[in-house]
């Protein structure tokens, strides 16, 4: 994988978390100390963690959960996202800075799905995220 695409994925990741936050400011939080460089290292280094998250463990509980995706017709990949999600969070809960999901599944799941919006919409709009760009 080409470094300087990981990079600009961390970027995109972290950008994300932080719009998530604020647009859902009441049940998710960036635990940090509260200056602009501070939250933008933790930014970075929980969009890390997601990353390896999703790297590491999305694709063994997808393997597992194939006949959920196939019984709900695919709408199961929001509840692993979520879960990903909830799991990074109890990863990060573990120090005092990362992020912070307040209210349990329903709004993990709530949260997952502006993420994967808000997402899918940087990526539409940068140059050389798709995947159909990296072919």
């Amino acid at each position: 994988m080409d470094p300087m695409y990981f990079l600009l994925r961390l970027v995109v990741t972290g950008f994300t978390f932080w719009l998530t936050s604020l647009i859902i400011d009441e049940h998710f939080f960036i635990e940090s100390d509260n200056t602009v460089g501070g939250t933008i290292i933790v930014l970075l280094v929980v969009a890390l963690i997601f990353t390896l998250v999703n790297a590491i463990v999305k694709p063994i509980v997808q393997i597992l959960s194939i006949p959920l995706y196939i019984l709900t017709l695919g709408l199961f990949h929001l509840v692993i996202n979520a879960l990903m999600l909830m799991l990074t969070d109890w990863i990060t809960s573990q120090t005092s800075w990362g992020i912070s999901i307040e209210g349990g599944f329903w709004w993990a799941l709530w949260i997952a799905f502006i993420i994967s919006v808000v997402s899918w919409a940087i990526t539409a709009v940068l140059p050389g995220l798709s995947s159909s760009d990296r072919r």
